[in-house]
């Protein structure tokens, strides 16, 4: 994973210089060789979302629940996803989940 880690680190710096689309690009090979790593779905899901590719950031929120199902904070985020996106009701089901998940550590 520290291949990953790598590669992930360099997107984002694409990301810092306002080069998005050139982030999103490098975050999304590296689902090629690493398609379970988490951090690059949470990169994915806000900054797709912030270019307009709701579905794609959704699918992205969603395989970061699958792949930490027991942290709030991935179904927060997946909530914040939903309510950019103008699924009130769906963004409403993930924060309950999360603080489900909350109440039962």
């Amino acid at each position: 994973m520290a291949e990953a880690d790598q590669l992930y680190d360099e997107a984002h710096k694409l990301k810092e210089a306002g080069d998005l689309e050139g982030a999103v690009s490098g975050w999304k090979s590296i689902l090629d060789a690493h398609p379970d790593h988490a951090i690059t779905h949470q990169a994915l899901a806000v900054y797709l979302q912030k270019l307009g590719q709701n579905d794609e950031a959704i699918k992205h929120a969603l395989k970061v629940t699958e792949l930490i199902p027991n942290d709030p904070f991935s179904y927060t985020q997946l909530s914040v996803i939903y309510q950019r996106c103008g699924k009130i009701q769906e963004a409403e089901d993930a924060m309950e989940k999360s603080r489900q998940i909350q109440h039962s550590s």
